[in-house]
C-alpha cells in the first residue's frame, strides 16, 4: 500500500512538472533608456501604440503581476485572467487569482499555453529564470524613473525580431522579441 501511494505521488509530481513546462512564460515590458520602466507606479511616457500591442498580445491569456502593478492599474484588464503575486497572505481581489510566489502563479496558469509576466521590477527579476520569451518595447528616450528593469544575461537570449517605429507624438520606439537560447548540452 505504501509503495502504491509513493508511485501515485511520484506520478502526480511528474504530471504537474510536465504541465508546468508546457506553459510558456513570456515577459512583456516597455523600457526607456537606463532601464527605466516606471515612476510613481506609472509609465513615464505616453505610447498608445504600445498599449494596443500589449492588449493584442495578452488578450485571452493569464497576466501575472505584482500587487503594486495591479494597484497602479486600479482594475482588472478585460479579456484576461489576472494573477497577482503578493507576500500578503490576506490580500484578496475579487475576480483575480492571488498567489504568493511566481512558482504558484505558473502552477495556476498551467492550462494556458502562454502566460505573460507584466511587472513589476521584483517579479521581472524572478521571472527571467523561468521565461522562454521576451517582448520588449524599447522607448528611445531619457526619463526620470524609480523602477528599473533588472539586469539580465542577454547572452542567454536570441533576438528574433525588431521593428522600429515613431509614435504619432514623435516618440521613437522599437518592438524587440527575444527567445531564450537553447543550449546544446551534448556538445
Amino acid at each position: 500500500m505504501i509503495l502504491k501511494c509513493m508511485v501515485i505521488n511520484a506520478t502526480n509530481q511528474l504530471l504537474t512538472h510536465l504541465a508546468y513546462k508546457m506553459t510558456q512564460l513570456t515577459i512583456i515590458v516597455a523600457v526607456a533608456n537606463k532601464n527605466v520602466i516606471g515612476i510613481n507606479n506609472t509609465l513615464p511616457w505616453h505610447l498608445p501604440e504600445d498599449l494596443k500591442r500589449f492588449k493584442a498580445l495578452t488578450m485571452g491569456h493569464h497576466i501575472v503581476m505584482g500587487r503594486k502593478t495591479y494597484e497602479s492599474l486600479g482594475r482588472l484588464l478585460p479579456g484576461r485572467t489576472t494573477v497577482i503575486v503578493t507576500r500578503n497572505k490576506h490580500y484578496q481581489v475579487e475576480g483575480a487569482v492571488v498567489v504568493h510566489s511566481i512558482e504558484q502563479a505558473l502552477s495556476v496558469c498551467a492550462e494556458d499555453d502562454e502566460v505573460f509576466l507584466i511587472g513589476g521590477a521584483e517579479l521581472y527579476q524572478q521571472g527571467f529564470q523561468h521565461a522562454d520569451k521576451l517582448y520588449m518595447t524599447e522607448v528611445h528616450t531619457d526619463v526620470e524613473g524609480d523602477a528599473f528593469l533588472p539586469e539580465f544575461d542577454l547572452t542567454q537570449w536570441d533576438e528574433v525580431a525588431r521593428e522600429s517605429h515613431q509614435a504619432e507624438n514623435g516618440l521613437a520606439f522599437s518592438y524587440v522579441t527575444y527567445q531564450r537560447r537553447v543550449i546544446d548540452k551534448s556538445a
